[in-house]
């Protein structure tokens, strides 16, 4: 039976999430990938026991995370059942609905009828009397705001969720429907962007908004599908998800765009006496606005390279400025 360590809690830091009293690890662990079905279930159970000995206690799910949609969710509640129940009050458990998860127009979207249908679902699928946040993982352009608004509010009203949560909308989205929860009292709190220093385009448009409303974020994609990290320095290898092209968020052709950039990064890095990935995350959490930053892993080890970003979280000016002085030489990455 699975013990936590008993000094989890030693050498994580914890950021209070806007002006709400929830807290969350500076790094989070999400099951985007390597939790599905056809992945192993004991490195599953390895990589959630490291996670949460390190003082990791936020872990990120999606009604439609696998593969199989939902076999992430499935996994993780046995995981709960048969070894992490006893601490659930130590930990933030986080779910959404948006994207597609079952035929029909009911599957996907933001609709009353898919977010609550999807909640019910998820919960039955881990095991769960309610999660932690729950969010809207994506805008939808044919629903009113108002009717995702309702539906996301009646989960706190019915006990199945503590906090609300928005992902994947832009700035003026997000306002639009920040006004709309604070009419009903939401205890709307966080919002999920993709971020990265490959990808800064909530600076000017979702950071100000959430600086404005008192709100946090949790950044998703801290990596770049791993081009921010020392896998591809010497090139592709065969086992990588690059060389793969499973993927539509990476492929070869990114590699070979970003490679000289990389490389400039990862001398930075050195000399802040980091990898480069450990850099990247700390340049993510620089900003304010994010209280943590996802994580992801397909092995223990992984986790603990990770936290080793914590050790050096400040950066002179002259750093910060060296890292955009280098990003401005890289072109749109296709």
């Amino acid at each position: 039976m699975y013990q936590a360590s008993k000094d989890r809690y030693d050498k994580m830091v914890y950021n209070r999430v806007g002006k709400s009293g929830l807290k969350v690890p500076a790094l989070s662990l999400g099951l985007w990938h390597n939790f599905g079905s056809v992945d192993s279930f004991e490195n599953q159970k390895a990589i959630i026991h490291q996670a949460f000995d390190l003082g990791i206690t936020y872990f990120d799910l999606a009604n439609n995370y696998g593969p199989e949609p939902g076999s992430a969710e499935e996994n993780f509640g046995r995981i709960m059942a048969e070894d992490m129940k006893p601490y659930r009050d130590e930990m933030i458990i986080a779910s959404k609905a948006g994207y597609y998860m079952w035929p029909g127009p009911y599957g996907e979207w933001g609709s009353r009828k898919n977010i609550i249908a999807s909640a019910n679902q998820s919960l039955k699928r881990m095991g769960l009397d309610y999660v932690d946040i729950f969010y809207s993982h994506r805008f939808d352009p044919d629903t009113p705001l108002e009717e995702t608004a309702l539906a996301l509010d009646e989960l706190v009203h019915e006990g199945k969720a503590l906090y609300i949560g928005i992902s994947n909308y832009d700035g003026k989205q997000t306002e639009e429907i920040t006004k709309i929860f604070n009419d009903l009292n939401t205890p709307f709190v966080i919002h999920q962007p993709r971020y990265n220093m490959f990808d800064r385009h909530i600076e000017n448009d979702l950071f100000p908004v959430l600086k404005k409303e008192h709100k946090a974020a949790v950044s998703f994609s801290s990596l770049a599908q791993g081009l921010l990290t020392d896998k591809y320095l010497n090139g592709i290898p065969a086992d990588s998800r690059a060389h793969k092209s499973t993927s539509p968020f990476l492929h070869e052709e990114q590699v070979e765009e970003t490679i000289k950039t990389v490389k400039k990064l990862n001398q930075v890095a050195a000399d802040r006496g980091q990898s480069l990935a450990e850099m990247a995350l700390t340049w993510n959490l620089r900003e304010p606005e994010i209280a943590s930053v996802l994580i992801g892993a397909s092995r223990p080890a992984q986790l603990l390279d990770n936290v080793k970003a914590l050790d050096h979280l400040d950066f002179s000016p002259e750093e910060l400025k060296k890292i955009d002085d280098i990003l401005a030489t890289q072109g749109p990455i296709k």
